[in-house]
């Protein structure tokens, strides 16, 4: 039995959404159907032309689960908002979600928040509540320092190049880098990553020396790549 969700400002349950016309149109949702996420996730709603009355368009939003939730609409486009639970979605449900006049469901799987510290040089993985294995890590130097709050992880890469100029750096420069980075998964817009990084790993542990990533060992890296799924939280500690 799903218990309807409380959504500021939208109805709280199926039976009660507005019914749906064509200035509000679905372009489409994610997660995808049937698809299983980490307990963080935003589920996203993109509609088929922008938005001029954003009050309506979220009235048209109804989400349940089985963990009565609180949360609130980010619009990161004319057409596409995210809504941002307060807290974790309760692991191992199932959430549904009404846009566009259609209902559909996704799963969240386990537990699997990472915890990264940039003063003990770690990061942390508990699942369900448990802690199921502490690593040493590399965040980044004080010239490039890995961001503070909490995040969740964007999107995951078996492997992706990395190139300094996208955050302002020249190749030329002594600080340059153009690099294949495996198991990857980015936890912010602009590019921060935990990921493998083989050559840090002496400093893993002892020292931040990356330019804002979270470096781990290639077999920690592996681990938390096959353990975490898109959506699961990564919060980093000072």
């Amino acid at each position: 039995m799903f218990v309807a969700m409380t959504i500021p400002g939208t109805a709280t349950a199926f039976a009660a959404a507005p019914p749906v016309g064509p200035a509000f149109a679905v372009a489409s949702v994610r997660p995808s159907p049937g698809e299983v996420v980490g307990i963080g996730y935003q589920p996203t709603v993109t509609f088929a032309k922008p938005i001029a009355d954003r009050a309506a368009a979220e009235r048209t939003i109804s989400i349940s689960t089985t963990k009565p939730m609180t949360g609130r609409f980010n619009w990161t486009k004319d057409d596409t908002v995210r809504w941002i639970p307060d807290g974790f979605w309760p692991a191992h449900s199932r959430v549904t979600l009404l846009a566009g006049g259609k209902p559909q469901q996704f799963d969240t799987g386990a537990g699997v928040v990472g915890v990264a510290s940039i003063s003990a040089h770690t990061f942390t993985v508990s699942i369900d509540g448990q802690v199921a294995r502490e690593m040493p890590a590399s965040m980044g130097k004080p010239t490039r320092p890995t961001p503070v709050g909490d995040f969740t992880i964007l999107e995951k890469d078996r492997s992706v190049i990395m190139d300094s100029r996208t955050i302002g750096i020249p190749l030329s420069s002594p600080e340059g880098y153009r690099i294949t980075a495996y198991y990857a998964e980015r936890i912010t817009s602009s590019g921060v990553y935990v990921h493998s990084a083989p050559w840090s790993v002496d400093s893993q542990g002892h020292a931040n020396v990356s330019h804002g990533c979270i470096n781990l060992s290639p077999d920690n890296a592996a681990w938390y790549f096959n353990t975490a799924s898109v959506g699961d939280p990564v919060i980093v500690q000072a």
